[in-house]
């Protein structure tokens, strides 16, 4: 299976990040795309081209059979967003990775249900509803990324 990875390449922990998935999905035994080493249209040192990012990232999510996305940060990333909204039009697959520790705020307890009656208090992780409904109906979220690999390996 050819699969696209979906996820902010702007720091060097993304960039660091984005490699161990890359090795992790190819050991899984799929292909892999990751617009951060298609250097032609994703040099950040040099000018982006709005057209070209467009053109070469959206060539490659049609020749794709799934997309991983990553979707932790304050928000999902704004283009991981669009490329999960263009897959999912799509009716591809879309397996999303969610690793926020605020995950775990499916321990609710009484302290934290405290907290929230206070302004920014908030113990609570919020994912967009919108997008987290398009990757359910075409796909699955993994809450750690050796789920997600496991569930890879099963899908040759």
């Amino acid at each position: 299976m050819k699969i696209y990875l979906a996820n902010a390449l702007f720091s060097e922990a993304e960039y660091l990040y984005n490699e161990i998935l890359i090795d992790d999905i190819t050991t899984s035994g799929h292909e892999v795309y990751a617009p951060q080493r298609n250097l032609s249209i994703n040099d950040k040192t040099k000018s982006a081209n709005s057209k070209e990012i467009y053109q070469g990232d959206k060539f490659h999510l049609d020749q794709s059979d799934a997309i991983v996305a990553v979707l932790d940060g304050i928000t999902i990333d704004p283009g991981v967003s669009a490329e999960i909204g263009y897959m999912a039009a799509l009716g591809k697959k879309i397996y999303g990775l969610y690793t926020d520790s605020r995950e775990s705020s499916k321990t609710i307890i009484d302290s934290k249900k405290e907290l929230l009656e206070k302004p920014l208090e908030n113990q609570f992780a919020y994912v967009n509803l919108f997008v987290v409904g398009a990757i359910k109906e075409n796909g699955k979220i993994f809450l750690s990324r050796t789920k997600l690999v496991d569930f890879l390996k099963q899908q040759k």
